[in-house]
């Protein structure tokens, strides 16, 4: 696969990661369709870089599907996912206000996890009509998990169990897929400029960027997406979660 034979749908592709990785593979050439709930971003986004936009809500069935449907047409197959949407929530199992509301708990496996999961399980099905590359490859999916499956902090059960679950399943979704040469992947990030940070302080981000050990700064976006692009050009990595994170280990 390269970059310029791409055909990638990209979930929370109009903001962070996401947007970052839409952008930087239209530039080498890829087809790319936005998926994304904020329908207003995904038409600006994908307008300025030349891509395909479907408002969606990746925990649906019936609307990733449609999704899916419609980034087929557009593209004229599929033969990268990744997989970006997802929200973070900071409260902890049992505070001042009391126990963890359910619902927030839910809601944010439902998206991060599910949503991923559903997302793959359905392209998986339309790659498995690509014509396979002389080493049998069809194509390939990015799942993006975080440092928190590993190192969670206070405030983060139902963040960092979304993204464990991302972990655990990488592997068997990569034997699952394997029969049709299909590659799974994750990405592992630490702390990004992504808009889940906007709303905190300059101060507080710099105390966030300084426990980084090198580099003593927050991740870009943009590196996301390269890496991403590297997976996508480099066949034998499957099965695998990638930390990229400046050698970070949360405290």
């Amino acid at each position: 696969m390269r970059l310029n034979t791409t055909k990638a749908i990209i979930t929370g592709g109009a903001s962070g990661l996401g947007e970052a990785t839409a952008r930087y593979l239209t530039s080498q050439g890829a087809k790319v369709t936005i998926l994304d709930i904020n329908a207003e971003r995904g038409a600006i986004v994908s307008e300025e870089i030349g891509c395909f936009f479907v408002n969606t809500n990746v925990s649906d069935e019936l609307s990733a599907q449609s999704a899916i449907t419609k980034s087929l047409q557009y593209m004229d197959g599929i033969n990268t996912a990744i997989n970006c949407a997802g929200i973070a929530v900071g409260i902890k199992t049992f505070g001042k206000k009391g126990a963890h509301p359910l619902s927030a708990f839910k809601k944010t496996l439902d998206i991060n996890l599910v949503g991923s999961f559903n997302i793959s399980r359905l392209v998986a099905a339309t790659m498995e009509d690509n014509t396979p590359e002389p080493d049998g490859a069809r194509g390939v999916i990015i799942n993006t998990a975080s440092i928190a499956a590993f190192d969670g902090q206070k405030g983060q059960a139902a963040y960092a169990a979304s993204k464990g679950g991302i972990v655990s399943m990488t592997l068997p979704m990569a034997r699952d897929l394997a029969s049709i040469g299909v590659r799974v992947m994750a990405i592992a990030p630490g702390i990004f400029s992504t808009p889940m940070l906007a709303g905190l302080s300059k101060d507080v981000r710099n105390i966030l960027a300084a426990d980084v050990p090198n580099p003593a700064r927050l991740g870009d976006p943009n590196e996301y997406a390269r890496l991403a692009g590297f997976i996508i050009e480099m066949g034998y990595l499957n099965g695998e979660v990638i930390r990229l994170d400046g050698a970070l280990r949360m405290r």
